[in-house]
This record gives structure tokens, sequence and C-alpha cells, in this order.
């Protein structure tokens, strides 16, 4: 590839943010060139099973989906059930380790053929696949992730042409290969144990590890066309890639290098001008470059310098300015190609520093630190073909408006489609970007590695222009299971020295070198990260004093919830407790017969071995036992909220000594018990409620311990603040037995105990079986945060049993609070006003099955205080009338 660079050139920041680069070539004789023109084979597929199935009906053709996977066009023409239905998973598993064949016929005219180059490309195929042009064989396919690119033109004729790609079993296609080898690599995070040896495959394979199965989600081995395919057309030169990269970032200025990679048909002698436009006041350049482009690969940079650029900043800290950059090729007078791209200009560092608690780990963004707060993300569907932008941006708006500026974008999955973080740009959610290794040891082979560097520059340069990515992690949990977990070291024991040494030294090549390499190379300036949990291999990982850390002594190791308040990490980027999506969500996969949480369906969509007996387990050391199913379904969600509230809050109250909160899991795969704030539906689990109150970026969190109560305040914003604390000793009926006002300075971006209550005095006025402490803070009038505390476990309290609710529902435009969630079109907005006369806790507010957004739910009544709650439905006023209802926790449980 040849390399060449260019002076500097000088632009000034306008209000519109367009900035296009013009490269003018210019040669001998005038020449007639048309731009790269592109053709999409999405049309006319049909697919077929060739061999592992003894099914005649699937061995027929039948229309596909293209782009698409085996087990949606098999759902499609109703040739298998639904697979999320009951336990259909079980019975679907053949289709994973049989082999299929698409195939699809397009047209080429002279006037296309008469086009130097005609390419094939195809930006994902799952994954073991043979691809025959008018059945010569142009292609062989290893990894999910990679973007293939293959000449065709020499094949191709006029009129009918065929396109023909036969996928082979994951699993079939590697067992081979891997009982030849000496040792096998465990398999320790996923399920990969259906073939009759038990030999695991999917450590060899590069395809989205969930889809072996996990411990929330199905096993579906997919294969197919599962991203777009096409025909590109190009004669003299196409741009393969335009990247800003940006060299230094401040608000002063932004020096940047546009990088283009331009592939040339043959040596062409040319002139390049940098100029720009749709910037009033912008300088223009009149210089001019002689440029030999050889053919071949041609590497192009431009020196650029933004003065006073409008920078982006994460959610909460400023706006997400964006800017667009144009590049265009002209030979002669006509345009060759072009090529855009959008990003945001800012500055990104890991800070890791030495301190009085180790090392610390922030991430600071155009100078200012951020404390992360979010969650873990997984793929969002077991066949990711059926994913939209629409899905997307439902689950990520649902993540900024309960105020989170991060995810973390797990590594067992696959890398998100383009407007996923585009998403994520536009509402200025962080990404912690992790390559798509959930968990395994890594082969140690040169064409393995190979095939990985590769799959990391594509991908790194597909994303790399997205401001919302701030870290590539190498892996997800690989170094701390080399380490910790016991499968891994029954592995180790069982190899001899050497390979124990050779097994690591693989891991070391790869995520210290390969990857690295690659992430220094193509995405700089963002961080890299080897490994989640790590200490970058200055320590062991998952420690408290340096890196970040997973937690998980709450629930697997079924420790009390309190435990959460005795860990001191530096960044937490998993903690997590399970609960079931609500009833609706269960019943598009169960009947009335299943509702048992030792069903034969019920333990089919719960993945964590003994998840739902641990669910009942911590929900009975806390709360009496539930009296039906929807009671415990009920139960499980406030219990999941209310344990994630006290680790979340922990983890905020130790700002700066942790900088960093994401509880494991956002989103779902399919509907399943699981750790999940938002279901597969987009529905709300009460933790997303309660997430929204305990992110806020003012928050009131007193603490009980020792017996006393410190009170501290939490903010995150970055400027000062008066503030009012009203404390209130409240008994069930709302009687005011203790009242204390304090009015208080609140630092930027601090954590303060502003006073202590000690237990004592509060005993000496109230039984404190039968009375809570009640926090709000207020701050120019307006309350920002609110928070409760009580003096024993739930069913040791005397709670007001069954309190009476009374609710009205209006329909009015509420002007002073705009809903959160985006809204959708012709729906109507009501207030429901909720009101008890004693103490309600986790008031839950449902609908049935309508479709209702609502704007806050599981909340508590205090006595004689009304609440409301903004609606919004495309149903009528009776119909919602008809349908609501509500449920208190005790509610939950056997009347007396």
């Amino acid at each position: 590839m040849k390399m060449i660079r260019f002076p500097s050139f000088s632009l000034r920041n306008a209000p519109i943010y367009y900035l296009a680069l013009l490269l003018s070539c210019c040669v001998a004789a005038p020449l007639q060139a048309a731009e790269p023109s592109s053709l999409t084979l999405d049309s006319g597929w049909q697919f077929r099973a060739v061999a592992n199935t003894d099914r005649d009906d699937v061995k027929q053709w039948h229309p596909a989906q293209v782009p698409g996977v085996i087990q949606t066009d098999l759902l499609r023409n109703a040739l298998i059930p639904d697979p999320f239905d009951q336990d259909n998973e079980f019975h679907l598993q053949w289709i994973g380790l049989a082999d299929w064949e698409y195939q699809t016929m397009f047209q080429m005219d002279a006037a296309a053929l008469a086009h130097k180059h005609i390419d094939l490309v195809f930006d994902g195929l799952d994954t073991f696949a043979d691809v025959y042009l008018n059945d010569q064989l142009i292609l062989h396919t290893d990894n999910m992730f990679r973007r293939w690119r293959v000449p065709g033109k020499a094949l191709m004729k006029p009129g009918p042409n065929t396109l023909r790609v036969v996928f082979h079993s994951p699993v079939e296609k590697m067992l081979p290969y891997v009982k030849s080898l000496p040792f096998v690599l465990p398999s320790v995070s996923s399920l990969d144990a259906v073939n009759e040896q038990g030999i695991a495959t999917a450590p060899y394979t590069r395809k989205a590890p969930y889809q072996y199965g996990w411990d929330w989600g199905p096993r579906f081995l997919t294969e197919g066309i599962w991203k777009p395919v096409r025909i590109e057309r190009w004669d003299e030169l196409r741009i393969e890639n335009l990247h800003i990269h940006q060299e230094h970032i401040s608000t002063d200025v932004a020096k940047l290098a546009a990088e283009l990679d331009i592939e040339v048909d043959k040596p062409t002698l040319a002139a390049l001008a940098l100029t720009h436009d749709e910037m009033p006041g912008a300088q223009k350049s009149d210089g001019n470059q002689n440029l030999q482009l050889d053919s071949g690969m041609n590497h192009v940079s431009f020196s650029l310098r933004i003065a006073a650029p409008q920078l982006w900043y994460p959610a909460g800290y400023g706006p997400q300015n964006r800017y667009r950059f144009l590049a265009s090729i002209r030979i002669g007078r006509d345009v060759a190609a072009h090529a855009e791209v959008k990003t945001g200009l800012r500055s990104i560092a890991l800070r890791r520093v030495a301190d009085q608690w180790g090392k610390s780990f922030e991430f600071v963004v155009n100078g200012i630190s951020v404390f992360a707060k979010g969650a873990d993300v997984i793929p969002f569907d077991s066949f990711p073909n059926r994913l939209t932008p629409e899905i997307h941006r439902k689950i990520l708006q649902s993540a900024r408006d309960a105020h989170m500026n991060m995810v973390r974008e797990w590594g067992g999955g696959y890398y998100e489609a383009d407007d996923f973080y585009d998403i994520c740009d536009e509402l200025g959610i962080m990404v912690w970007q992790e390559f798509a290794f959930g968990g395994d040891l890594v082969p140690g082979d040169v064409a393995f590695q190979e095939n990985v560097r590769q799959e990391a520059v594509d991908e790194i340069e597909r994303l790399r222009d997205h401001p919302s990515i701030v870290l590539w992690c190498g892996n997800n949990e690989i170094e701390e299971g080399w380490h910790d977990w016991d499968e891994i070291q029954r592995f180790k024991e069982a190899i001899s020295p050497d390979a124990r040494d050779r097994v690591w030294q693989d891991y070391l090549i790869l995520f210290a070198d390969i990857i690295k390499s690659a992430v220094t190379q193509y995405a700089d300036p963002a961080p890299y990260w080897p490994s989640s949990p790590s200490a970058d291999f200055e320590a062991l990982p998952d420690n408290q004093h340096n890196g970040d850390m997973h937690y998980w002594d709450v629930w697997h190791g079924q420790a009390p919830p309190s435990d959460y308040t005795r860990q001191f990490p530096r960044f937490m980027s998993e903690f997590g407790f399970q609960s079931f999506p609500e009833m609706r969500t269960i019943r598009t996969f169960a009947k009335p017969e299943d509702f048992d949480i030792h069903s034969r369906v019920m333990l089919a969509h719960q993945k964590n071995k003994g998840g739902n007996d641990r669910i009942l387990t911590y929900m009975l050391r806390e709360y009496h036992e539930p009296k039906d199913f929807p009671a415990f379904v009920y139960l499980s969600q406030v219990q999941q909220a209310e344990i994630i509230k006290i680790g979340a809050e922990h983890l905020r109250r130790q700002r700066p000594r942790t900088m960093g909160a994401l509880y494991w899991q956002l989103n779902d795969c399919w509907p399943v018990a699981s750790w999940s704030s938002i279901d597969y539906y987009g529905r709300w689990k009460a933790l997303q409620y309660y997430a929204r109150r305990f992110y806020g970026d003012v928050l009131i969190s007193p603490f009980l311990h020792e017996d006393k109560v410190d009170v501290y305040v939490v903010s995150d914003q970055l400027q000062s603040l008066a503030g009012t604390i009203h404390m209130r000793l409240l008994d069930f009926s709302g009687n005011i037995l203790l009242e204390q006002i304090k009015h208080v300075q609140i630092p930027a971006q601090s954590s303060t105990i502003y006073f202590t209550v000690d237990k004592s005095a509060l005993a000496a006025r109230a039984d404190l079986r039968q009375s809570f402490l009640l926090f709000d803070l207020s701050v120019g009038g307006a309350q920002v945060s609110q928070n409760l505390v009580f003096f024993n476990i739930t069913r040791n309290l005397a709670l007001p049993v069954a309190p009476k609710i009374e609710t009205t529902i209006e329909a009015k435009k509420l002007e002073a609070r705009k809903l959160e969630t985006s809204p959708a079109k012709n729906r109507d907005d009501y207030i429901l006003t909720l009101q008890s006369s004693k103490l309600a806790r986790s008031v839950y507010i449902s609908f049935g099955d309508l479709d209702v957004q609502i704007e806050d739910n599981y909340v508590d009544l205090l006595p004689g205080e009304p609440v409301t709650v903004r609606l919004k439905t495309s149903a009528s006023l009776d119909q919602i009338k008809a349908a609501l209802k509500t449920m208190s926790l005790t509610e939950a449980f056997p009347a007396n």
C-alpha cells in the first residue's frame, strides 16, 4: 500500500458542521469517469438442506430472505414451530447440525459487464461457507464477523448468472479438526456439547459465542447470509475507507487527519486540491499537490485544523455535536468516487494513575472525569437478522431515559450494526466495545490468529469514527477464567506444564499483541483494555485496587445483598440479579398450566442452573412467600430492583474511588427469566424504573449501617448546587414523628455525607417496625431525588395489609413534564393519579394486554400524598380505565 501525506489545511467552526474534502485528479487526456455503483442482491433467494438431516421436506427448494438465517427462513415457510415457544428450542437442534444451500439468480447486461471491475461483496456469511458463481468456487469463509470482497467479472456472463452459497454446520465442520488435536480447549461459558463425543468446537470457531447457548440465552446455531450481499462495479478507482483521525482535540482547536484508502486500477498522475464548503467563513486552500497514484491500494492522509470546534460529550456533560466529512475524487470533470463519514470530535482517555486506593480507572472525555452509569448489553435477538433500528432505538432510548451514559457491548455476541452506534452517538451513550470472545480460551495456530487479526481490522475500520466508542476491550472474562474458574483449573491440571504455558502464551499473543496492535494502529486515540475484568497484567484480575471488577457473590454465591456495600472496586463492570419478565411476556411462551417455576417450560426459559430456586431462596429471606405465580413474578422484579439499587447507590457513593457502575444486564435476546432490566419485547421491569432514580444526576442516598444512617448526596453535575434536605420519620399512616431540614452546598462531581442519624435516637421516638425515614432533596425549590429507609427486612415490618389505592385517570396534556421515553405516533396522553391513606410500597401499575407507555412504575405511595403518572397509549380512556390494575407489596402475600 502506498502512503501519501499532504500539508495542513485550517478550517474554522460554523453552526452547520459539514466539511468537504475535494480531491481533483487530473490526467493528460480527458477521461469519462463513472462513479462506482452497486446492485444489492436481496431478492430471488431460495434455500434447501443438503446434508445431515433426514427430513425430506427441507431438502426441497423454499423461498429465503436475505439478509437472514436458516431458522427464520424455516419459520417463515412454516417448516418449524416458533423457536421461542414452550420448549421448542430442544427440538430444533438438528438445524444447526445440518448443511444448507442458498441460491439466487441475477441479470448482467453488456453495459454492466463493460466495467473494468465487478466485485461480489459479502458483509457477513455465517460461518463456514463455500460460494459459487456460475458453479465455479470463488470463496471459502470461516468467520462470521468478516467482510469478504471477491472479483467476479471473469466468471460473469450476459444474461442470467447464478450465485450459490453452501453453509456447513459449525459443529460438524470443526469436529474432525478438533478431534485431531492433542488436547481440546474447554468451552466453559457456552453449552457446546451436543455432539455425541461431548467435544467443544466453539473455541475454534469465529462465530457469535452466545449462539452455542448461555446462562440467559438458548442454543440456536445459525447459518446463512446474515448481512447484505451486493455487486460493486468500478472502473478507474474506488474509495475503500474514509476516516477522520483525531490527533488532538481541545476546545480551542481540533487537529485531525482525513485518511482515505483508495484502490486504483492503473498508475495515475494526479493533482489534488483540498477544499471545504458548507461552512460559512471557513478558510479555503488553493494549494495543489502533484501525486502519483499507484495501481492497487493507496493510503492518502490530509492534515486538518478546525478552530473552536463544537465537541461531542457524553449524556449529562454537554451536547452531542457531530460533523459530516465528504470526500470526492475527480478525473477530469467527472466525479470518479465519493465517500462520507459522520463523527463527533472529542478527546478520550482511560486515566489510570496511582492513588491512595491503588490505581484509578476512570474515563476522561474532553478533560472531564465521567462516572460511568449504565448496564451491559447482550445481543438483542437470537436471530440477529430480525433486528431493526427501531428495536435498537427503543432499548437505547430507554437506557438514556434512565440517565445511563454507558453501555458495555459484551464480548460473547456479535459486533452491532451501524445504526446501534449511530444512536449511541446521538444520545451521548458511551460504548465499552468488546471483541467477540465470550470466555473461552483461544487456539494458537497462525491461521486462527491471522483470521482474528483481519476480523479486528474490519470491525475497527467500520466503527472507529463513532465518538461513542470510548474503549476497545479484548474479551469477556478469559483472563479471569484462567486464574479462577474451576473448569479451567481442571483443564490446566489435565495437560502438561509445557502445554499449559503454550495455552497462556497463545492468549497473550492474541490479546496483548495482535488485537492490541490493531487497536493502536487503526483506532487511535481510543484506549485498549485486554479483558474484562483485568488489571492489564499488573495484578491478578477482578480485584478492588486495580482495573475493573465483576462481582457475583451476590447471586451465584448466594451472599446477602448487603455484601455489595463491602466492595470498593475502581470500576464495577458487572454485577447483577435475576427476575422474571412480566406476565404478558410469559404468556407469549407459556400456557397457564406452565405457571410454576419448576414446570418444564419455565425451566426451559431459565438458562442459569438453579436460577428459579435461587430467586425464591433470596425472596424468602426478605419477604413472605408469594400467594401465587403472578405474585412471584411481581416480587421477583421488586426484589431484583431493590438488590441492584443497594449495589448501584453504594458504588456511586464511592466516587472518586469508584468511577463506574454497570449492572448486568440491560436487555434480553428472547423471552426468559434473566438479569435484564428490559425484557425481550422492550418492556421495562421494575429495575429499569429504579435505575432512572438511582442513576439520576443528583442522588440523595441514605446508608443504614452499624445502627446509624449516613446521609449522602451524590452529584455528577459540573456545577455546584445549593440544595435542601428534608428528613422525616413517619409511621405507616403518615404521622410525622421527627422532622429535620438542612440546607446544603453540593460541590460539583462529588459524594459527601451531610449528616448522620443514630438509629437509637429514632427508636426512642417510634416503633421502627411501623415507621420509616423519608429523605427529599430539593434544588431551586424542585424535588430532584427521594429515598426511603426501612429498619428491618420486609417480612418483619408491620406494613399495612392491602392498603386501599384510589386511582383517577384523566385525558389531559401535561406541559410541565415531557415523557422521557420515545413517544409513538397517534397516541394520546393521560394522567393517572394514585393515592393511599397508608403507606403502599412498590405499587405496580398494569393494563393487561393493552399497550400503554407508563412514565413511572413500582412507586412508593406515601400516606396522603398523591402521585401522578403520565400515560401514553392509542387505547381509549374507557379502555384503559377498565384495564387498570394495581398491586402493592403486601398484596403479593397470602391474606392472614
